[in-house]
């Protein structure tokens, strides 16, 4: 799922969570990696949850 992607996907996953359970934006989600050390683009996040929330989510439903 994660298979070519330039950051870990614990990270991926924490970013994506963030968006989905508290309806964070884009920069405050940002804003938040950075304080973690975590350099990510408010639009790289726009490409992870439109990839991966709907796989998420998916995923959670059928569990």
């Amino acid at each position: 799922m994660f298979k070519g992607c330039h950051f870990p996907s614990e990270v991926i996953l924490e970013t994506v969570r963030y968006y989905l359970a508290y309806k964070l934006s884009y920069r405050e989600i940002e804003e938040i990696q950075l304080e973690r050390a975590v350099v990510v683009d408010h639009a790289t996040i726009n490409r992870w949850v439109i990839k991966f929330a709907p796989v998420l989510e998916h995923s959670v439903k059928r569990s």
